[in-house]
């Protein structure tokens, strides 16, 4: 800083001096004698200010901006300073240089192969999203330099999506791409914390497989669609042979409690029946006498003998039966 000072002082003073000037004129002394006398004056003159471009040069190259969503990194003879600069108007000395580092979130797209874990080959295109941390940016430019992304990102990236695709099958690949992009961008991360980049996301846009492998998986997807239709219809008629199947039982399940309360109902009719019978027996025996008996038999005779006898005595021969003789009727002689 000092001999931008001296600089500015030998301005001024070369500005100073150069614009005086001497005028030499004729003159008589009191003798009458003739000499030349000189007279300096000073003033202003335009190759004077040829004398300021040095301090307009100085002051000009002490003067730097830095755009927005930038930082700037000192550099002295190549040397990185410690201190950075913040966006807009900043100072700086004639001989520093100023590198931009760009702290916005910068997207980088990449393509490449990659295998999975069956030795399918696949072509995989995505991109990266990551910024640069402020406070490290002057780190990031000593160590690595303004081409960041060519020299540690990028190799990373091919390094982490083939060891990551690694680990899953070429169906596994297709059905799990947030998956990977996550698991990429997690090392990702790792990997980068070290030189002040902070990546923001990982995209997985696309995955191509080989044409044969496209076509088997086509065909396998087709396969599973019939299979899958096979298994719907068959669910349907199973739950209609199912339905028809509950129908049948709960109508068998009438029909038996149908049946059974008929039979109650049979069942409870002749016991009543039964009872009530009974009952007009139990009636009639206690109201039958023998004058009763006797009546009724004489009543219900058709005239008949019988051929035999029971003896109703309680005796010693009493129950036995005695053969009635049939004695023939002997006809009337009056009659003819």
């Amino acid at each position: 800083m000092t001999w931008i000072v001296l600089v500015i002082i030998g301005v001024v003073v070369v500005y100073v001096l150069t614009g005086f000037t001497v005028t030499r004129s004729e003159a008589f002394d009191r003798n009458g004698n003739a000499y030349t006398r000189q007279s300096r004056s000073w003033k202003p003159r335009k190759l004077q200010f040829f004398a300021l471009l040095p301090v307009l040069f100085i002051i000009g190259s002490c003067v730097t901006s830095v755009p927005a969503g930038h930082t700037g990194v000192l550099v002295t003879f190549g040397k990185v300073e410690g201190d950075i600069l913040t966006e807009g108007v900043n100072f700086k000395l004639p001989y520093q240089q100023v590198v931009n580092i760009d702290n916005r979130v910068q997207r980088e797209p990449f393509q490449l192969e990659a295998f999975s874990s069956d030795i399918q080959q696949t072509d995989v295109i995505g991109s990266i999203n990551f910024t640069v941390d402020r406070a490290l940016s002057q780190n990031l430019y000593r160590n690595v330099g303004v081409s960041y992304y060519q020299t540690v990102i990028y190799p990373r990236v091919l390094e982490n999506v083939k060891l990551v695709f690694s680990g899953f099958t070429a169906e596994g690949l297709i059905e799990k791409r947030t998956e990977l992009a996550a698991e990429i961008s997690s090392l990702m991360k790792s990997d980068m914390r070290n030189y002040g980049i902070d990546i923001v996301s990982v995209n997985i846009e696309n995955i191509d497989f080989t044409d044969i492998f496209t076509n088997a998986v086509e065909a396998k997807q087709v396969a599973q669609q019939n299979k899958l239709t096979i298994q719907t219809e068959q669910e349907s008629q199973n739950i209609v042979a199912q339905k028809e199947a509950e129908r049948q039982v709960i109508q068998a399940t009438a029909d038996a409690e149908r049946r059974k309360l008929a039979a109650d109902a049979d069942a409870y009719s002749v016991r009543a029946a039964a009872s009530a019978e009974a009952e007009a027996n139990q009636v009639v025996a206690e109201s039958l006498t023998p004058a009763l008996l006797d009546y009724t038999r004489i009543l219900q005779w058709n005239g008949t003998v019988p051929q035999v006898q029971l003896n109703g005595n309680s005796g010693e021969d009493g129950g036995a039966v005695y053969p009635v003789i049939n004695i023939p009727e002997i006809p009337d002689p009056n009659e003819e």
